[in-house]
């Protein structure tokens, strides 16, 4: 048994524990009222957000998934960090899961050659907040998004990192 968070690009063997952390954290956690029927890309991982330069990470303890994060190609050098989520058990400084996550995702960007990196979030998220900007992330208006970011709907704040 290993006692540290490791990050690894997602393959498929993580498929179902990814829709189970994530689907935990928006409708038990925050009360958000989106199903897995409202995010088809979470079965389709590989093809939906591991082509181009994108990526898809998971966090584990362990081998159980404990987080999740994804890089969406949106062109141009740019992509939208999509995913990214964590449980509540491996959040904060003792495991550092959110940071690994992010820093692996940022590293990945850099050796790809994006530019920028957006992101969408929703207003509860008041922690996640202050982490991307405690992170280097400036918030920015719906307007100032690249056309090609995919807004969600639950998604009312934005972000943006320039690598």
């Amino acid at each position: 048994m290993d006692n540290s968070v490791i990050v690894k690009q997602y393959s498929n063997e993580y498929q179902d524990q990814v829709v189970e952390l994530i689907l935990h954290i928006q409708q038990q956690e925050y009360n958000i009222a989106i199903t897995k029927n409202d995010q088809p890309d979470l079965f389709t991982i590989a093809d939906f957000y591991q082509k181009g330069k994108g990526n898809f990470w998971v966090a584990t303890y362990d081998d159980k998934v404990v987080g999740t994060i994804s890089l969406l190609d949106i062109g141009n050098n740019q992509v939208a960090l999509r995913k990214m989520f964590v449980d509540e058990e491996y959040r904060g400084s003792k495991f550092k899961t959110a940071s690994l996550l992010l820093n692996n995702a940022m590293k990945w960007a850099k050796e790809s050659s994006i530019k920028t990196v957006y992101l969408g979030t929703t207003p509860q998220f008041l922690a996640a907040h202050r982490f991307y900007e405690k992170n280097g992330f400036t918030s920015i208006d719906v307007k100032d998004l690249p056309e090609n970011f995919p807004v969600l709907n639950v998604d009312k704040k934005f972000y943006k990192f320039s690598v």
